[in-house]
């Protein structure tokens, strides 16, 4: 298992959950501008994130503008086809999304809207690595 990693940021975009493939894979990208103590609002940071299968609708009750925690894992592979140099390819894979006042979102298909208790760290932790 890989270590995991926190970040806080205010979202700056929403992808659309998009299907990949014949076997249902379905991903969702967003962006978060860094926010926190440590942070130069100067000189802002944008980071992409990315949702995976169940988790794509952890960012169903949030907008653009809004404050967020999310926790993530680091998730990187190796790519080499058609006579191209081999290639790397990372991607931070969000596993729990919280507002930044302390309230986590994990909706439901059924109750989307309506506030949602905290998340047990361990209810996302299917990642398979």
């Amino acid at each position: 298992m890989s270590q995991s990693y926190e970040v806080q940021g205010i979202i700056h975009s929403i992808g659309e959950t998009t299907e990949y493939g014949n076997n249902g894979f379905t991903k969702r990208e967003f962006v978060l501008k860094l926010t926190g103590e440590n942070e130069n609002p100067t000189y802002p940071n944008h980071v992409a994130l990315e949702l995976i299968k169940d988790k794509c609708s952890m960012m169903d009750n949030y907008n653009i503008g809004d404050e967020i925690v999310a926790q993530f894992n680091l998730s990187g592979r190796l790519w080499s086809g058609g006579g191209k140099p081999e290639k790397c390819f990372t991607s931070l894979q969000a596993w729990r999304v919280a507002s930044a006042s302390g309230q986590a979102q994990a909706p439901t298909s059924d109750d989307r809207m309506a506030p949602q208790p905290p998340v047990d760290d361990n209810q996302y932790d299917d990642i398979p690595f």
